[in-house]
């Protein structure tokens, strides 16, 4: 039978590494990104493998769950009772200029919390109530951070959005719970990783960003993993028997 994987953010970074890393055979691939991934595209011509891609504006969150319902209502019935399992990876995030909040516009705030949230949750939303009857196994893994359970100066809005989608997953872990079939649900800090990211947090002002030598250190001392690494190592805590146990994890704590 075929896994679904419907994947945020796929076109950079970890999220790249892990739609690189779930192409293969029995898998079938969605994924939601600003740009299309032409390296993706590329590898799956030449493999045969399944993989759709959308150009999408996370920032328009509404627009996003509505096309993504709409086509898992427009799947057949044997489609989806061809699925194994049907997983969600909220993975998009959007960082503003590193700062005090008001060295933001208003525009850069609203993104940055509509793609790392309200996107989320949304999208979540229609996850699950396209696939409620679906027999396959659904779960939702999101992608977190240790700012969100450890506050930073000069990342109000990303220690916000992150610490949201942990008390997120909290309460959505509590109503699957309740619901037959209902769905496994992690919010998973996936470690420290040489991303574009690290880059901007390097190349910030220390005088709106005092960890700036911290960030600098990481890199200096080898401590951040490749994003190829860090993929493979949150796929892996995906197939653990035990995902859902506990809503909150972290990729360093699972051996």
């Amino acid at each position: 039978m075929t896994q679904l994987f419907i994947l945020t953010g796929a076109s950079r970074g970890l999220g790249a590494a892990m739609a690189d890393q779930l192409l293969g055979a029995g898998h079938r691939l969605l994924c939601l990104s600003r740009h299309r991934n032409a390296a993706l595209a590329t590898k799956a011509a030449s493999t045969g493998a399944s993989v759709e891609q959308w150009e999408t504006d996370l920032a328009q969150p509404l627009e996003a769950a509505a096309r993504l319902q709409a086509w898992l209502d427009g799947l057949s019935a044997a489609e989806s009772a061809s699925f194994a399992s049907a997983t969600l990876i909220n993975n998009a995030a959007a960082l503003t200029r590193i700062g005090a909040i008001d060295d933001c516009s208003e525009g850069e705030l609203s993104a940055a919390l509509r793609v790392g949230l309200e996107a989320p949750v949304l999208l979540t939303a229609a996850f699950l109530r396209a696939t409620r009857g679906w027999p396959a196994a659904k779960r939702v893994l999101n992608i977190s951070s240790g700012l969100g359970r450890r506050a930073m100066a000069g990342q109000a809005s990303y220690c916000a959005v992150k610490a949201g989608m942990d008390h997120f997953t909290r309460a959505l872990a509590l109503d699957e719970a309740h619901r037959p079939g209902g769905a496994r649900v992690v919010s998973l800090a996936p470690g420290v990783i040489d991303t574009d990211m690290q880059v901007q947090l390097r190349g910030a002002d220390p005088a709106g960003f005092p960890d700036r030598s911290a960030f600098i250190g990481l890199k200096q001392n080898g401590q951040l993993a490749s994003a190829a690494q860090a993929a493979a190592s949150v796929l892996a805590c995906l197939e653990r028997p035990d995902f859902g146990s506990e809503p909150i994890a972290d990729v360093r704590d699972l051996k």
